[in-house]
């Protein structure tokens, strides 16, 4: 079962066992991302996915790897280490997971809440209107974001989303 994963630069020739994770397309770039897990015997290998590299997550409650990349967001099965579903020419961003083990995932302009399948989500309301939103880690139970007001771009914003309660509050106005 993989229990660790992290985006990493392209390995050397022979350096990992390699896994490609690709969907046929020919809307595909040809930039790749690579990521190299980790079982619980510590075995490493490392996957190739299609596009430029974003972000990855992986939740012991879903049992789930997702791999945002340029081209597509990527889920991955935890156990089978199979590809399991997978969302093309994402407009996502930025992609965490929270300390209970939900996927959060964002957009330019909002922030959404992954449920049972990609196609599945829940947009989560926040106190404004949002732009250019970075994940900047979690804090104990709290995700620190960093975003512009929309259409006033000179109005920087630190909000903060509860892992519990998922509410986004502002934390400072900058």
């Amino acid at each position: 079962m993989i229990t660790k994963a992290e985006i990493i630069n392209q390995p050397y020739s022979g350096q990992y066992k390699e896994r490609i994770y690709d969907i046929t397309s020919p809307w595909n770039s040809q930039n790749w991302s690579w990521v190299k897990f980790e079982d619980e015997y510590f075995n490493e290998w490392c996957g190739e996915f299609r596009g430029s590299p974003r972000a990855v997550a992986r939740s012991n409650k879903h049992k789930k790897v997702l791999v945002l990349t340029s081209d597509y967001l990527f889920q991955v099965d935890c156990v089978s280490e199979e590809l399991t579903e997978y969302e093309s020419q994402p407009q996502y961003q930025c992609l965490t997971v929270s300390p209970s083990g939900d996927f959060i995932i964002s957009d330019y302009y909002s922030i959404e809440k992954i449920e049972l399948t990609l196609n599945d989500k829940r947009k989560l309301e926040s106190p404004i209107k949002m732009d250019l939103i970075t994940f900047h880690g979690w804090s104990k139970n709290k995700l620190l974001i960093k975003c512009d007001e929309f259409l006033n771009w000179s109005k920087h914003v630190e909000l903060e989303l509860d892992g519990d309660t998922l509410e986004i509050n502002i934390k400072y106005l900058i």
